[in-house]
């Protein structure tokens, strides 16, 4: 298991922690199927070529907002499992400031031990999804 140089938010931290309390894979799916279920609906008009993840196989859109100093992102995907990455991220970034979403590294990706269970493109993809959402986020700062 890698160490974050700064350590994990506590939400992030606590789903990180419920993967790592599950090895079997398949129970890792049901545990991404039920985080798909939480993502709210996605406005059709924010599926814009500068929201889509790009390293995709699926249809993956990201925006991002600051309310109040605390990033919101929302986020959507055609595919059931990936929409499940989706709102993960949604879950454990949102209403970090964007200074905390710029110093995260990606090891907690591999801390949740989803990175093993993933084909290699969808953990490509949930990396990318995790890069696009910190751009959006360090944007916000400017």
């Amino acid at each position: 298991m890698s160490t974050p140089t700064t350590p994990l938010p506590e939400t992030l931290a606590k789903i990180v922690q419920r993967f790592q309390r599950v090895a079997d894979p398949k129970r890792k799916y049901e545990q991404l199927i039920f985080y798909a279920k939480k993502v709210p609906p996605f406005p059709e008009a924010d599926k814009t070529p500068e929201n889509k993840v790009q390293g995709c196989v699926s249809q993956v859109y990201v925006t991002a907002s600051l309310v109040e100093g605390a990033v919101q992102f929302a986020g959507d995907s055609d595919a059931q499992l990936v929409k499940g990455l989706v709102g993960l991220l949604l879950e454990g970034l949102n209403g970090l400031s964007p200074q905390e979403i710029a110093n995260l590294t990606p090891d907690f990706i591999q801390d949740t031990g989803l990175d093993v269970s993933l084909t290699p493109s969808r953990a490509n993809g949930f990396y990318n999804m995790f890069k696009l959402m910190q751009q959006k986020a360090i944007a916000l700062q400017n």
